[in-house]
């Protein structure tokens, strides 16, 4: 090949390069007028709709701070309104960008199903647990009773309950059964009243039963004055006579009121000569 035919291939290949390359250049100027608008439209929304989002939390935030939620639940549900609303504006961006969103929702929506059934138990509970940390029928320190355990609330999760029984016994009750269940709150109003059932001889005197367990109740250090003791009739027969005690205190002296006023009661009965019911049994001969 002599020096002719090389120019001549060189100058060929430098032909065609030249040729793409300008060929590449017009197809990226072409997609940069067509996309150019959309890219600069994408970036603006997402600018505007990240701004809208941190405001919305920001917003959120004062309104669970004013009403005192959960320090816990705070956290997690502006976490959750941050990712659910960062998700949707992807999902825009990329519609806006011209791609097809239907198959990318369908497969959140699929993914979303699929781990509902597989924790479907857990859902519950800890949809159970943001309810009460809502709408508070209890606070951590309050004495609940329900689900068949009574005891003081130590700690307010979002998918169990944490309740001391009066036994020193650590109990955590899932907050599904929980929501749904009878909650009884002894601490709601500040005091509690505590309930006995003592019982005298049919034949004693009621009146002066009613005055010495009173004045038992009062002498007791940790029985409020206010509201005062109360002793009723609740049933009379089978040789007694069956008398509602009540007492009432704080909450953090209920157990040493309970036994102490069972013991006082008893005790001041002894020393007025009140007697208490005596077991009877008639025997027939036939």
């Amino acid at each position: 090949m002599n020096l002719l035919q090389i120019t001549h291939a060189l100058t060929t290949k430098a032909d065609k390069v030249t040729s793409t390359t300008f060929s590449y250049v017009d197809k990226l100027k072409d997609f940069a007028i067509s996309y150019a608008p959309k890219i600069a439209g994408a970036i603006v929304f997402y600018i505007i709709g990240t701004w809208i989002i941190g405001k919305l939390v920001s917003i959120i935030r004062k309104i669970l701070l004013k009403r005192d939620y959960d320090a816990s639940l705070q956290t997690f549900l502006l976490s959750l309104v941050k990712v659910v609303f960062t998700i949707l504006l992807l999902i825009t961006l990329a519609g806006i960008l011209g791609v097809d969103t239907t198959a990318f929702s369908a497969l959140i929506v699929g993914a979303g199903v699929a781990i509902g059934s597989a924790l479907n138990g857990t859902l519950g509970n800890f949809a159970g647990g943001v309810m009460m940390l809502i709408f508070k029928p209890f606070k951590v320190g309050d004495m609940i009773e329900a689900q068949g355990i009574t005891g003081v609330v130590t700690e307010q999760g979002v998918f169990s309950t944490t309740v001391l029984t009066a036994d020193n016994k650590t109990v955590y009750v899932p907050n599904g059964a929980l929501s749904t269940g009878v909650i009884t709150n002894y601490t709601t109003y500040g005091n509690l009243r505590v309930d006995l059932t003592m019982a005298i001889s049919s034949s004693q005197d009621i009146a002066i039963a009613k005055q010495v367990a009173i004045q038992a109740m009062l002498a007791h250090p940790k029985v409020l004055q206010e509201p005062a003791p109360e002793v009723s009739v609740l049933k009379v027969g089978d040789g007694m006579t069956s008398l509602a005690v009540r007492p009432y205190c704080v909450q953090a002296d209920y157990w040493d009121v309970y036994f102490g006023c069972t013991e006082r009661v008893k005790n001041a009965w002894d020393q007025a000569g009140v007697e208490g019911p005596t077991p009877t049994r008639v025997v027939i001969n036939k």
